[in-house]
């Protein structure tokens, strides 16, 4: 007598993996977006207010153009936290959800694949390289 006959099966899943991700990892994105928004000055939504613009309008053509580069920012900080997180999927997916992490650490402690472990962490940096590549292209990141 409940809402389900069996017990769910939560722990070692992809599902508690990834509730684990969006529960850790969203609180520094929202605090980023916050952050960003509250350096927005309120006469700019005056502004488009005086000139006609309803709320929607105001928001897609004022505001989300003004807070992009900070919800990039903290896009990009989460992804980097993400992807180098080892605990989480460690603790919560067990050995059922392989994460790169896990997977370069289980290359070198239990086999010893010192190479292998090496090959992989390459392609893990090359991936966020390749993010922040992609990152500083779309906000024109100049380089000092």
């Amino acid at each position: 007598s409940g809402l389900f006959s069996e017990p769910l099966q939560l722990a070692n899943t992809r599902f508690a993996t990834v509730t684990g991700f969006v529960h850790f990892f969203v609180m520094l994105l929202t605090l980023t977006i916050f952050a960003n928004l509250k350096q927005l000055s309120p006469s700019y939504r005056k502004a488009a207010a005086d000139l006609g613009a309803g709320p929607v309008r105001t928001f897609l053509h004022v505001v989300l153009p003004l807070t992009l580069p900070g919800i990039m920012v903290g896009a990009f900080l989460t992804f980097v936290l993400c992807i180098g997180d080892y605990i989480t999927p460690q603790i919560l997916g067990g050995n059922n959800e392989l994460l790169m992490p896990q997977l370069v650490m289980m290359q070198i402690g239990r086999r010893g694949d010192f190479p292998l472990a090496s090959a992989l962490s390459i392609i893990l940096m090359a991936v966020v390289t390749s993010a922040y590549l992609a990152c500083a292209r779309w906000l024109k990141i100049e380089r000092a």
